[in-house]
């Protein structure tokens, strides 16, 4: 479902990480680690599309995927159901139950997203995938705001898409809840070098 080759990544046109290879198959989910800034949200960026590898191949399913990142992409003024209807239609669905369900926010249907807590929003945010369909997930740090109890509603729906023949890449610096549902990958064996001043490729050259 998702074959990564040789892939480096780069932030603000320095290269942070490189030699990347992966690959996912329906069923499996695989949680990135690594220290903070190494590069975990970068490399899902870099994956989703949402900017160019420095180098390597990222090959997708044909249908494509559906990406979590930091922010939940909630419109403040619409309700609960009004945010989950408006992505529903952006990907050709129109059932929004399930999501509401499998994210507990039921209760908070007619309650405009800007009311919410930041818990909430965040499942709000979390069941947007769930109406999009698409089998591969890619979720930074999606976790964020989440209790215990919520943390347990999402590896729930994790553990869902995973048994529907879904698969799911997350980055995370804490347990997802997940159990032996995913394998790990740390990022920091694949931290790129910096260049060495005078010698090629390095600081010198860049500036005669």
């Amino acid at each position: 479902m998702l074959k990564v080759r040789d892939l480096g990544v780069s932030r603000g046109g320095i290269s942070i990480l490189d030699g990347i290879n992966l690959m996912l198959a329906p069923g499996a989910a695989l949680v990135l680690t690594g220290p903070n800034g190494i590069g975990k949200t970068t490399l899902l960026r870099t994956i989703a599309g949402l900017q160019p590898a420095a180098v390597g191949t990222v090959e997708l399913p044909p249908e494509g995927l559906a990406y979590a990142g930091h922010t939940d992409g909630l419109k403040a003024t619409l309700t609960v159901a009004e945010n989950l209807t408006f992505w529903a239609r952006v990907f050709g669905q129109d059932r929004i139950a399930p999501a509401l369900d499998a994210m507990d926010i039921a209760a908070l249907a007619d309650r405009p997203a800007q009311n919410l807590s930041a818990g909430q929003k965040r499942r709000l945010g979390l069941a947007r995938l769930l109406v999009t369909r698409r089998r591969l997930w890619l979720l930074d740090e999606p976790t964020v705001s989440l209790d215990t109890a919520s943390v347990r509603l999402f590896a729930g729906a994790v553990r869902s898409h995973l048994a529907a023949g879904g698969a799911a890449l997350m980055a995370s610096h804490i347990d997802l809840g997940l159990g032996d549902a995913a394998t790990t990958l740390d990022l920091a064996p694949y931290r790129a070098k910096l260049p060495v001043p005078g010698q090629g490729g390095g600081f010198d050259e860049a500036f005669e």
